[in-house]
């Protein structure tokens, strides 16, 4: 008996360390990040494979923050009435559910399509009586296609939702855990050291995405043959978008198993040798007497006007949010910007930003962390060693507005071929409305599709049946040859994607040196029964301010630059082209209008700082000076 009570210890002893908590929830932060870096990576691939535009794949991809943004607030208050790392594990597995759901529409629906001419829906010019033909609409397939799509949405918007739900307690949650019983020299650091590992979950989602999207979409439901056509670099290819989502629920499922094994309170760190102190001690909270429901709402709005009338609190929150929003349009909508700005496929792209951009975040968010801890920054350094570090990071995006190209030249989009008179050589061709497959012509124009370049014959490849090799008697085709090969017309831009995107990763280094100091400052301004709380409050405002609402204007402000949609049956589908100069300073323009906006609250809390004497970032065992 005294054997087994022996090693019924163990685990005890084992799960009872601060630094294996850490360990465990660097590990679940990573997976969470994994799968909402993966998601975002696959979004240009989604709404081509469903129709969507960039504003809905963009509300799609921040729909998760609602669900989070009701609960997050109750949640964070009754941090200290709980078992929190039980509640993390039980949110860890409810997302793991919802990413799962997120791969339903895969199985559900079916097959993609695209615009082939060796399909049955032949995509060459047919002479007609009359003008391009519309597509039957009405109760017909295309129709029911639409309503498919939009069915679609709302499946992925709830399983968003869902997913938001399950992530509710893993940062507040996880944070007050941390430091409350990691000791108050140590806590910088390991949160710091939490971050960086938590960073990592970006990189390998997009990662995952770069070798998730060289698959075909529909690889486990047709044969090899099927697909052949398409390369990654093909306009019309979708990878296989669901298969990162499976790999995304199995990994959050394992790393929430161990939350059920760690105590609801451990022994404290010593804040002189980082040594377990010999005495338990219960966060602070827990020493209050326990309030209902009903109490917390009838103080709820006294409690967040109080924080709210902080100004040190109130400033630094607004200016996260700021910063925020540029990382929540980075995040959605860089791999479009850089598909359409310098010819990147999907694969590239998810492969640059994954082991370039977000790997440089990590190292700036630790050697962030070592600053706040060797340099003891006070509470005056902190806001101007930060706009010192973001204004530099502002002004390394300003070449980036220079180092790209105007839109290629496409037929019937573009001037100067944008004309009443060039519409005549296709006129009879009876095109399919929203027909797309880009053909580049022997003339260096690009045409939406074969049909609309007068296209009336191809030859197969001779290595790939399969395959296009070049389509040929094209009567809008202005030279001799009047041929065009299957794809867009080439880019003189590829050779700015590495520069560019070296340049956006240093400037995203140095901006995220300011990361941790700016969210100690939040801990180390607020009174020790109010961490929970205010870290609820905060986060609550970073969704409703920054991460909800930013996907969707950074979806705007790239649709406002579309000059050519995809349509089925009058409806507007995805964008097949876009003004490349008015994508860029509009993507690019509302990143830096953010970021100086975070950078002028920043400038206000300093000049504050300068007129009180109020706080002290130096931490007690007690709570903040």
């Amino acid at each position: 008996m005294e054997l087994y009570s022996k090693d019924m210890k163990k685990p005890k002893r084992l799960f009872g360390n601060i630094k294996l908590f850490v360990l465990c929830h660097g590990l679940l932060q990573l997976t969470q990040l994994l799968y909402s870096s993966y998601f975002k990576s696959s979004i240009t691939t989604i709404e081509r494979r469903f129709g969507f535009s960039s504003t809905s794949s963009g509300t799609l991809s921040s729909l998760h923050e609602v669900g989070n943004t009701i609960l997050i607030v109750f949640v964070s208050y009754f941090g200290s009435r709980v078992n929190r790392p039980r509640f993390i594990g039980l949110g860890g597995l409810l997302m793991a559910v919802s990413a799962l759901m997120l791969t339903l529409p895969h199985f559900l629906y079916p097959p993609y399509e695209f615009d082939s001419v060796l399909h049955d829906r032949h995509d060459l010019c047919r002479a007609a009586a009359n003008a391009s033909a519309p597509a039957a609409c009405g109760a017909g397939q295309e129709a029911l296609r639409i309503s498919a799509s939009h069915r679609v949405w709302l499946l992925m918007g709830g399983a968003q939702l869902l997913f938001g739900v399950g992530s509710v307690p893993i940062q507040p949650y996880g944070l007050s855990y941390i430091d409350d019983f990691a000791g108050a020299a140590n806590a910088p650091l390991y949160i710091a050291i939490l971050f960086s590992v938590s960073v990592f979950g970006p990189a390998f989602g997009y990662l995952l995405g770069s070798a998730a999207l060289r698959v075909y979409v529909d690889v486990d439901k047709t044969g090899s043959a099927s697909h052949q056509e398409l390369t990654p670099y093909d306009p019309r290819w979708v990878g296989a978008w669901w298969m990162g989502l499976l790999v995304s629920s199995c990994c959050l499922a394992l790393t929430s198993i161990p939350y059920f094994f760690f105590p609801r309170s451990m022994r404290r760190q010593s804040q002189m040798n980082g040594t377990e102190a010999t005495t338990r001690l219960e966060p602070e909270e827990t020493k209050k007497q326990k309030s209902s429901l009903l109490d917390f709402l009838k103080m709820f709005p006294s409690l967040l006007v109080h924080l709210l009338l902080s100004p040190f609190f109130l400033m630094l929150v607004l200016s996260q949010c700021c910063f925020s929003a540029v990382i929540a349009g980075l995040a959605t909508f860089l791999n479009k910007f850089l598909e359409h700005q310098y010819s990147a496929s999907p694969v590239e792209s998810s492969l640059l930003i994954g082991a370039v951009n977000l790997p440089s975040l990590a190292v700036g968010i630790l050697v962030g962390g070592i600053i706040m801890k060797r340099a003891g920054l006070s509470l005056k350094a902190i806001p101007r060693f930060s706009v010192v570090v973001l204004s530099l990071s502002a002004l390394l995006l300003v070449p980036v507005f220079f180092m790209g190209c105007s839109s290629q030249d496409v037929f019937g989009v573009n001037p100067p071929h944008a004309t009443p008179s060039g519409a005549v050589c296709y006129s009879n061709c009876s095109c399919p409305e929203g027909g797309y497959n880009p053909v580049c012509g022997s003339d260096g124009v690009e045409y939406v599709s074969p049909c609309n370049a007068g296209c009336t014959n191809f030859t197969r490849h001779p290595n790939n049946t399969f395959k296009v090799q070049v389509y040929t008697s094209c009567s809008c085709v202005t030279d001799l040859q009047a041929q065009a090969v299957p794809g867009h017309c080439p880019n003189s831009c590829p050779h700015l994607l590495l520069p560019v995107m070296l340049t956006i990763s240093f400037a995203g280094l140095i901006a995220s040196l300011s990361h941790n100091p700016i969210y100690m400052m939040v801990l180390r301004t607020v009174p020790p029964e109010e961490k929970s709380f205010a870290i609820g409050i905060q986060f609550m405002l970073m969704r409703v301010l920054a991460w909800l609402p930013a996907p969707a204007l950074f979806g705007m402000a790239i649709d406002s630059s579309c000059v050519w949609w995809k349509r089925k049956c009058g409806s507007k589908l995805s964008c097949g082209y876009y003004d490349n100069n008015t994508l860029r300073n509009r993507y690019l323009g509302l990143m830096l209008a953010f970021k100086s906006m975070g950078i002028v609250f920043l400038v206000m809390l300093g000049w504050k700082l300068r007129r009180t004497r109020e706080y002290s970032l130096e931490k007690t065992e007690e709570g903040p000076l």
